[in-house]
């Protein structure tokens, strides 16, 4: 399953953060330092959608 997909689950309130943690198979400092990572590529897509 896509990282991502998961994490939004988890934003959506579909899933809770022990949940996204155990698909993803890490611990609640990493799945943090993912989400992290997933809002700032998201972001960087939107900017450059935005630039275009």
């Amino acid at each position: 399953m896509d990282k991502r997909k998961v994490i939004t689950a988890y934003r959506r309130g579909l899933i809770s953060v022990q949940e996204c943690a155990q698909i993803l198979g890490v611990d609640n400092v990493k799945l943090i330092a993912m989400m992290r990572e997933s809002k700032n590529t998201k972001r960087a897509a939107a900017h450059k959608q935005s630039v275009r």
